[in-house]
């Protein structure tokens, strides 16, 4: 990946509907190259997909909680049919299995607090092997995105200027 790769994929994180005669212009390249690198960075799995991004706001969905789950025992089957059941639940949009106090940690999206005790008592609690379950809502959000901190393309250094000896 170069540092045109790089270019392209920033410029597609932040508008993945821009037509590619325009990304081509705004990468500096003509339109048939630029194409085939977006094809290829398709290809091999570096743009995995096109997403519409919502308002959560605007859809009714308001609260947000972070969730806190460890479970009884730590061994595969556990971890495997809790994820398992996880991936199941529109509600959860992300899960990452952690180290410290807490063995996952969920962010959770719902319309509201009476939704948020259902997906509890229905659902979480009743997951077989969950031990403990913490949870702190979201007053406000500070800071959202979507697009990933790519890395710097590599800079030519600049000549120094100096006496030589």
């Amino acid at each position: 990946m170069d540092a045109l790769d790089l270019r392209i994929l920033e410029r597609l994180q932040h508008d993945a509907r821009i037509s590619n005669v325009e990304l081509a212009r705004a990468v500096n390249l003509s339109p048939s190259p630029c194409l085939a690198r977006v094809r290829a960075l398709e290809e091999d799995g570096t743009i995995a997909r096109y997403v519409t991004l919502l308002d959560a706001k605007k859809i009714g969905i308001t609260v947000s909680v972070l969730v806190q789950v460890t479970l009884e025992k730590q061994i595969e089957p556990a971890l495997e049919a809790f994820e398992s059941a996880v991936r199941e639940r529109p509600e959860v949009m992300e899960c990452y299995l952690m180290t410290g106090d807490a063995d996952y940690l969920l962010r959770v999206l719902v319309p509201d607090v009476p939704a948020f005790e259902r997906f509890i008592l229905e659902f979480l609690s009743r997951v077989p092997g969950v031990g403990n379950i913490k949870s702190s809502f979201a007053l406000k959000q500070v800071k959202y995105q979507t697009a990933l901190p790519l890395p710097l393309p590599a800079q030519p250094q600049k000549r120094r200027k100096g006496r030589k000896n």
